[in-house]
């Protein structure tokens, strides 16, 4: 059996995903940073970041598998085990989940079964033998091996125990998966997002205002012919958009994370701003396209020798380019 689950790709690096700043109040003063633990435990408290350094701080090793698709082995932090941060907090019977929430602007939370965080989760500061940076999480986060990284919430604010699952904010609002098991690649999504008839609205509109900044999840859009190039902020994750003609299209500020763009025809089209983690260009012309200040965590620009047209495409301010993508682009003249 491989270690790299299905669907993941191996870096060295370690990509910034998804937020990457804590909410105002700590990022004011990280030093300053409180974790509140309550719901279904008979003792409350709050943990300063002095006492949480006091306490007996241990190294933990795993893999990391992020739900865009990069996979990162062997990555160490040093903390504590959430199993030592409530002893003694005298959890109740009734106690069978545990959310976490995160200082963030959204107020970011997942959830986890109170069985399988006490034996897996930890909160850490150090991650090979580094503090953790603000925007890997940093002063302090939740790591979770054995689940895709959105169980692992960056700058933790608050742990609760409760009697009654409460989904996250990413499994809410993207349809991630709530048990987010890597090994069989089928728990980063749970189901398409539109039904039938809703599908066929989208795929013969005239215009796209209703969708923008909606999600749209695990669509077919292969036979889409869009009735115009004004594609801004099109939330279209996980969807297949295999040979589809966007030719000049303003996609500015999309979310493309995760979909098949496998020979689509993108030659001129603005993708600037744009989410496109995971998203895979292989065989797709993106002569001219302006993907610069994009998110390209684990995504895709050669693949099973499948090459995608890069000539003249911008990628300033992007983040995230895995080793091989970004060898693949330098060699085509696109730094």
């Amino acid at each position: 059996m491989t270690r790299l689950p299905p669907g993941q790709i191996e870096t060295r690096r370690f990509p910034v995903v998804g937020e990457r700043a804590p909410s105002q109040e700590l990022a004011a003063s990280l030093d300053r940073w409180t974790l509140a633990v309550r719901g279904e435990i008979e003792k409350p408290f709050d943990l300063d970041l002095a006492s949480f350094l006091a306490l007996p701080q241990k190294p933990v090793r795993f893999d990391i598998h992020c739900v865009t698709s990069w996979t990162r082995f062997d990555t160490e932090f040093t903390g504590v085990p959430l199993r030592d941060i409530v002893d003694g907090a005298d959890v109740t019977p009734s106690a069978r989940f545990v959310s976490f929430t995160a200082y963030s602007d959204r107020d970011h939370h997942t959830s986890l079964p109170l069985d399988v965080a006490l034996e897996s989760s930890w909160l850490v500061h150090q991650v090979d033998g580094q503090a953790l940076e603000p925007g890997h999480g940093g002063p302090v986060r939740v790591v979770t091996p054995g689940r895709y990284f959105y169980k692992s919430i960056k700058w933790i604010r608050r742990i609760d125990l409760l009697a009654e699952d409460r989904p996250g904010w990413w499994e809410e609002n993207s349809s991630y998966h709530n048990n987010a098991d890597p090994t069989t690649g089928s728990e980063r999504f749970t189901s398409g997002s539109l039904r039938p008839e809703q599908l066929m609205r989208f795929l013969t509109a005239g215009n796209y205002d209703k969708y923008r900044g909606r999600v749209m999840l695990g669509l077919d859009l292969r036979q889409w012919v869009p009735a115009n190039r004004h594609l801004t902020r099109l939330y279209l994750k996980n969807c297949d958009l295999r040979g589809v003609d966007l030719t000049g299209a303003d996609m500015r500020g999309c979310n493309l994370s995760l979909s098949d763009l496998r020979g689509a025809n993108l030659a001129g089209a603005d993708l600037s701003g744009s989410d496109v983690e995971g998203a895979n260009f292989a065989g797709a012309d993106l002569t001219d396209a302006d993907l610069s200040d994009s998110a390209l965590s684990a995504t895709r620009f050669i693949d099973g020798g499948q090459e995608a047209r890069v000539n003249g495409m911008e990628i300033s301010g992007t983040w995230g380019l895995v080793e091989e993508q970004e060898e693949f682009l330098a060699s085509e003249g696109v730094t």
